[in-house]
């Protein structure tokens, strides 16, 4: 076969599963959680959990549509599973530091988003296992697969040189596109302040997605790999994307408990402000981890990878 034929034939495959597990990550999965939460009794979370959990195995598979999963692939994960349960666990106990969540978008990076959404939502239920699981089990499975495969989106982990990369040029497009996005929710506030009292709130987080968005869309596979980079990526996606999907989850799981209260845009403000916080310590010390941590481990997955031939 023409060489030239068989990259633009893996190029296709990839369009194709990448439409896919879109389609999957961002109508299926919560599809499936709305659905559980209207229909399903609140004791049978376990079975929603995992519904999600099929869905997430389903893109990953696709990555062999053509041949069959050698052994080495499949361990690789469950490498990549086992380490981020195990990391996350201890530091829970020892010290607020989330390592857990580095660990799942570090391997979105270097193993591809399928693979990343898989080892985010996987890691997450058996973390409960031990933290204990509940209906919040679905959305947080949701959140760590959506970071994963959100971190496998944005960077080119098909050079590993560009670990030693700072170019700004690169990072400039994404960044000003998050600054431009906060500054739009300040003015926002200025104009039109409605009962909002501060700016820290689900403006941030409203905004903040929708620059996330244009900013992975605006520089696909094309971050470099740096501390920089990651860390910045890493901040402003636990922030904004974990923070504002597990804010909405508390307003929404309340509903039903004693005292719990209605769906509202007031208390949905409420959650944001006090939850903002907690998200941005979250983002900050998975921010710190990736920086400390990130680019060698991903030099090691990347040897792995090359040595015994997987996922190329």
């Amino acid at each position: 076969m023409d060489p030239g034929n068989h990259v633009t034939l893996r190029q296709a495959i990839e369009k194709k599963r990448l439409r896919v597990s879109a389609a999957i990550i961002f109508i299926g999965i919560p599809l499936i959680i709305f659905l559980g939460m209207r229909f399903l009794p609140q004791s049978w979370y376990i079975l929603m959990s995992l519904g999600v959990l099929a869905l997430t195995m389903a893109p990953f598979f696709m990555v062999f549509e053509r041949r069959r999963p050698r052994a080495r692939e499949i361990v690789l994960i469950a490498m990549m599973c086992a380490l981020t349960v195990s990391a996350h666990l201890f530091f829970h106990i020892v010290l607020p530091i989330q390592i857990g969540t580095a660990l799942v978008i570090i391997s979105g990076i270097s193993l591809g988003p399928e693979a990343g959404f898989l080892i985010g939502a996987l890691s997450r239920f058996v973390c409960n296992f031990y933290m204990g699981q509940g209906t919040w089990t679905p959305w947080q499975m949701f959140c760590w697969g959506l970071l994963g495969f959100l971190a496998g989106l944005a960077f080119n982990r098909d050079n590993i040189e560009t670990l030693k990369s700072r170019s700004f040029k690169v990072v400039l497009g994404p960044v000003l596109v998050m600054v431009f996005a906060f500054i739009a929710a300040y003015v926002s506030f200025l104009i039109w302040p409605g009962e909002d009292t501060t700016v820290v709130g689900w403006r941030l987080y409203v905004f903040g997605a929708f620059g996330l968005l244009a900013g992975v869309l605006l520089q696909r596979k094309r971050l470099p790999v740096d501390g920089v980079t990651l860390s910045l990526f890493t901040f402003f996606t636990v922030f904004v994307i974990y923070g504002g999907i597990m804010n909405i989850s508390k307003m929404i799981l309340s509903v039903n408990l004693p005292g719990g209260d209605a769906v509202s845009f007031d208390t949905m403000r409420v959650l944001y402000i006090t939850g903002a916080p907690y998200d941005f310590m979250h983002g900050i010390t998975a921010a710190v981890c990736v920086f400390l941590f990130g680019g060698s481990i991903i030099k090691k997955l990347e040897r792995i990878k090359i040595k015994y031939g997987i996922y190329r």
